[in-house]
């Protein structure tokens, strides 16, 4: 009984010391190339009705073929699975936020009327591999009644 699970415990180390000296030689293939991986996919929401009538635009998306993290730079764009990251744009403003996860876009205290906001994935060096704009508007707020307006 002692042989035989000493055995099996010098040959799991061999395999690793194996496994190892494979996985760490320099240029070595990624498990699979990022040119056989499929293009990332973006699909976008309309806001939660609910949450839009009291002014809280919450858009929930989802992505396809790339992990949203907070990874950047040129190195990351060489792992596999493909890392990457959404650009958000609000209203065409000139600026522009990066969201590193998979949890929805909460707005809070845009202004009545109606808006556009752009998401893009974007890959670690921020190149863009696709993207989507959800359109909506966010309603009128109710009436003070307390104060006559």
């Amino acid at each position: 009984m002692m042989r035989a699970s000493t055995g099996f415990v010098l040959a799991a180390m061999l395999g690793v010391c194996i496994c190892s000296l494979v996985w760490a030689q320099p240029g070595a293939p990624a498990l699979l190339p990022l040119e056989s991986e499929p293009a990332p996919k973006l699909l976008a929401y309309p806001p939660i009705p609910d949450a839009l009538a009291r002014g809280v635009v919450i858009i929930q998306f989802r992505t396809e073929n790339v992990r949203l993290m907070p990874v950047f730079g040129a190195k990351a764009t060489e792992v596999t699975p493909r890392l990457g990251h959404l650009h958000v744009t609000v209203d065409n403003w000139q600026g522009t936020w990066a969201h590193t996860s998979n949890d929805p876009i909460i707005l809070v205290g845009l202004p009545p009327g109606p808006h556009k906001i752009l998401l893009e994935i974007a890959e670690t060096n921020h190149k863009i591999l696709a993207a989507e704009t959800v359109s909506f508007t966010v309603p009128p707020k109710p009436a003070d009644k307390a104060h006559g307006h």
